[in-house]
């Protein structure tokens, strides 16, 4: 995305494993669904920039070898309402940044943080792209990563029925195996069925935005984007059933399992904003499917065609 320096410095390192970066978009105070709301600042003085602003749940953060820090902020509040933001990146040891404290999911703390970030100054060559164009950069990011994340949370509900399958098979109750009851052959069955119905959705997703771009596999990114988290938390939850009380213990992976995945369903855009999405698109479709199968309603004289009773 940018000049030959900024790849040397950072994307090498990265694609090597050498360090990790974070993308620092999420903030407190505002609805952050509606990207148009982040209110961070990115003010251009001279050769620099300088960025005020207050981050959360930046996820990667915590983690020693995070090194960089992709930041999106606003450059211009006077500009259209998608060409206000920018990205630019900062280096984590920038004189302004504090990791005020790691952020917990479920009261388990993990690798996202809570950033602070005041008068931080950087190069005026740390902007990617140009001003304005945080939008577009921000989706390129976005739908491929949305649909990696379905990818592994596919392999998370593959596990959670391998989980079940296992347990059914080792334990007896009322006399047999529970995986020779008709109830959980049942609930084996219909977790195959889920995830390979998600897995081809993932696919699809994944093929359109390979040979249309992102923009066109937009309604597909986010009808997956809903549908992997769903199944994988109904598999995941069938699992805990079968496991009994051992599914909600330490010493099962489940519970663990569910919490990220629920964690999910409000990552990378809640379900209510993926659906919206989906739901305006159907909406502008033209089908003339639709009156034929819908009828037209009868005008009639309400008098004459249904005269009153006679008492």
């Amino acid at each position: 995305m940018e000049t030959r320096s900024k790849k040397k410095q950072w994307l090498e390192p990265l694609l090597e494993g050498k360090i990790r970066s974070c993308f620092a978009m999420t903030e407190p105070w505002v609805a952050s669904s509606d990207a148009t709301n982040i209110c961070s600042s990115i003010v251009r003085d001279g050769d620099s920039y300088v960025i005020n602003g207050h981050k959360w749940y930046i996820s990667g953060a915590m983690r020693p070898s995070c090194k960089v820090i992709v930041f999106i902020g606003k450059t211009d509040p006077n500009a259209s309402r998608h060409a206000q933001h920018s990205v630019v990146l900062i280096p984590m040891d920038t004189p302004g940044v504090h990791v005020v404290r790691p952020m917990g999911v479920f009261h388990e703390l993990g690798d996202h943080a809570e950033m602070t970030f005041t008068n931080v100054r950087i190069p005026a060559t740390n902007l990617l792209l140009g001003e304005g164009r945080g939008f577009e950069i921000a989706q390129g990011r976005l739908g491929p990563g949305r649909i990696h994340h379905c990818m592994r949370t596919i392999g998370v509900a593959e596990a959670a029925l391998a989980a079940m399958v296992h347990r059914a098979k080792i334990r007896k109750a009322f006399g047999s195996r529970l995986i020779d009851k008709d109830t959980v052959l049942q609930t084996i069955a219909e977790s195959r069925l889920e995830i390979e119905k998600t897995r081809q959705l993932c696919y699809l997703a994944a093929a359109v935005m390979d040979a249309k771009g992102t923009k066109a596999a937009r309604n597909y990114i986010s009808m997956i984007k809903v549908a992997a988290p769903r199944v994988a938390l109904k598999v995941i939850d069938d699992a805990i059933q079968i496991h009994g009380a051992h599914g909600v213990s330490q010493d099962s992976m489940l519970s663990a399992m569910y919490s990220g995945m629920r964690t999910l369903r409000v990552a990378d855009g809640p379900d209510v904003v993926h659906l919206n999405t989906v739901a305006k698109s159907e909406a502008q479709l033209q089908s003339p499917v639709g009156p034929i199968v819908s009828g037209a309603p009868v005008k009639r004289d309400v008098h004459t065609a249904f005269p009153p009773a006679k008492l």
